[in-house]
């Protein structure tokens, strides 16, 4: 029903953010590479040091902002409700990256913010800031 079919939707969205994020690590690997072996075809040593430092400081940068969403995917598959708030604010920040990261971050909205995602993040209807703590499972009498 509802909940089964949003549990679907945040295993969808999970895997998403896996392959989005190990992307967007693709490209700034690519970006690392090139500029170095562009500063290792122009055979000047002050070029190559440049390059490096430049495409290293790039390479950095997009692993720094990619593992967010590599870390919130995952946490999406395991259930985790901190994954839930994380990639939620990523959602309303990929709004702003036209058109692909706009299209993940509507449908971001759209699965996180429904009323039956809560019951996949939190099955024994605790919710976020009640003040219900888990009990353990009664056992049957002897």
């Amino acid at each position: 029903e509802g909940v089964q079919i949003m549990e679907n939707h945040v295993k969808i969205l999970g895997i998403l953010y896996i392959i989005v994020s190990a992307f967007h690590l693709l490209i700034g690997f690519i970006v690392f590479i090139i500029l170095f072996g562009a500063g290792l075809i122009s055979s000047d040593a002050e070029a190559l040091t440049i390059t490096t430092i430049v495409g290293s400081v790039i390479a950095a940068i997009i692993t720094i902002t990619s593992l967010p969403g590599f870390i919130g995917g995952i946490g999406l598959l395991k259930h985790k409700n901190w994954a839930r708030i994380l990639v939620i604010i990523l959602g309303f920040l990929n709004l702003l990256a036209i058109p692909i990261g706009t299209i993940l971050g509507v449908y971001t909205i759209w699965v996180l913010l429904n009323n039956d995602v809560e019951q996949v993040f939190n099955p024994q209807g605790n919710f976020a800031g009640s003040q219900q703590q888990n009990q353990p499972p009664e056992l049957p009498p002897k």
